[in-house]
C-alpha cells in the first residue's frame, strides 16, 4: 500500500515520505499507537517507498501529499504487498503472543548483508511489545548501530512494554486514533449504508481494524440501547427506575463474564459517542462534526446532558470502562453507572 492510500495520519505519512526523499530516515523507528489504526500498513508503505523501482515524486504541500511515494504496481511493490520480497522481513508473535530470540537473531544476521535486490533491507517487528526480554536485548546493538543498508521498524500498541534501552535507541512516531469521518468513508467505500457506516465508525474507538471486524447490526443496536438508557436517566431521578434501565446494559444469557464485560464496554463507548454529539449540539457546532448525524432529533431531547452534567457523565463512563478492564463484574458496573448519569 503506497503512502497515498493510508487513511488519515497525514502529518506522520508526510514526515516518513519526506525523510525517505531526503535520505534522512532514522535507521530504527518505533511506530506506536492504538491497535488497528494503520501503523503496520505505514511500516509496509515505508518499505515500499524505500525499494520501489519507479518511485513517484511530488511537490510537498500543506495537506500532507507524500513527497516521495511508491508506485504500488512495480514488481518490488507487488512482492512487498504479497510478503515475498527477499529484502523485507516481518517478525510477528507466535501463537503464545511472544517473539522469541531465535527469529530475532536470524533477522539481525540477515540485516548484516547487503540488500539482495532492493535498495534497503527493512525488518518490520509487528506487535513488538511481544518481544521476549532476551530478544530485546539482542536487538540493542543493531538498533544503535544498524548496517547502512538496513532499517528496523518496531510496531506496537504498548510501547511502554519495550525496554527503556530499546526505546532510547529509536525515535518514536505516535499514531493517533482515526476520526469518525475517516473510518466511515472506508466503510462507505465497502458498500455500507452511510448511516450504518457512521454508527459503526462512532463506536470503533478510532480503529479501522475494529470497525471492519465489528458486526454493524450489533453496533447499531448498541447505540439504541445507549440512547434509551440516557433518555431514561434524563427523565427521572428515581433510583428504582434508573436501576431498571441498567438491565438493558447487561447482555442476558451472554455466557462468560468476559463477554458481558465486552458487550457493556461497547454500550459505554456508544454512550460516550452520543454525549459528545449532545455537547456539540449544545455548543451550536457544525453538524458535520457529529458522529451520529442520523440521530439528531433524539440527541436534541438529551439537553439535560449539556454542560456540567454531560462532563460528569463522561467521567463516569471513563471510570466504568477502567473498572471493566480490571475485570469488575459487569452488572455492578452497570448499576453504578446509571446512578451517576
Amino acid at each position: 500500500m503506497p503512502f497515498r492510500d493510508i487513511i488519515g495520519h497525514r502529518k506522520l505519512v508526510a514526515l516518513l515520505s519526506r525523510s525517505i526523499a531526503r535520505d534522512s530516515l532514522p535507521p530504527s523507528l518505533i511506530l506506536s499507537g492504538p491497535a488497528g489504526i494503520g501503523k503496520f500498513m505505514a511500516a509496509l508503505s515505508t518499505a515500499q517507498a524505500l525499494n520501489c523501482l519507479k518511485p513517484v515524486r511530488r511537490q510537498p504541500d500543506a495537506v500532507g501529499t507524500p513527497e516521495l511515494d511508491a508506485c504500488g504496481v512495480c514488481a518490488a511493490c507487488a512482492r512487498i504487498a504479497r510478503g515475498v520480497h527477499p529484502d523485507i522481513l516481518v517478525l510477528a508473535p507466535n501463537d503464545k503472543g511472544n517473539i522469541r530470540l531465535d527469529p530475532v537473531r536470524e533477522a539481525i544476521d540477515a540485516a548484516g548483508y547487503r540488500p539482495f535486490e532492493g535498495r534497503r533491507r527493512v525488518t518490520v517487528v509487528d506487535q513488538a511489545d511481544g518481544l521476549e526480554r532476551s530478544a530485546q536485548n539482542a536487538l540493542l546493538k543493531i538498533l544503535e548501530e544498524p548496517p547502512s543498508g538496513s532499517v528496523f521498524l518496531l510496531v506496537t500498541a504498548l510501547p511502554d512494554l519495550l525496554l527503556p534501552t530499546v526505546r532510547s535507541r529509536c525515535p518514536q512516531l505516535r499514531f493517533r486514533p482515526l476520526g469518525v469521518a475517516d473510518i466511515a468513508q472506508v466503510l462507505i467505500q465497502r458498500k455500507q449504508p452511510e448511516d450504518v457506516a457512521y454508527a459503526v465508525a462512532a463506536l470503533a474507538d478510532g480503529s479501522i481494524g475494529r470497525a471492519l471486524e465489528a458486526s454493524a447490526s450489533d453496533l447499531v443496536e448498541a447505540r439504541d440501547v445507549a440512547i434509551r438508557v440516557l433518555a431514561q436517566a434524563a427523565a427521572t431521578d428515581d433510583v428504582r427506575r434508573r436501576m431498571d434501565s441498567a438491565k438493558d446494559l447487561v447482555v442476558k444469557g451472554a455466557g462468560a463474564a468476559s463477554t458481558e464485560r465486552d458487550q457493556l464496554a461497547v454500550y459505554l463507548r456508544a454512550m460516550a459517542s452520543l454525549l459528545r454529539d449532545v455537547a456539540a449540539i449544545g455548543a451550536s457546532a457544525d453538524r458535520r462534526v457529529l458522529a451520529n448525524p442520523d440521530l439528531v432529533p433524539k440527541l436534541e431531547r438529551l439537553t439535560a446532558f449539556a454542560g456540567d452534567r454531560g462532563r460528569g457523565a463522561f467521567t463516569a463512563i471513563d471510570e466504568a470502562l477502567a473498572a471493566l478492564e480490571r475485570y469488575t463484574n459487569a452488572k455492578l458496573v452497570a448499576d453504578w453507572l446509571v446512578l451517576q448519569l
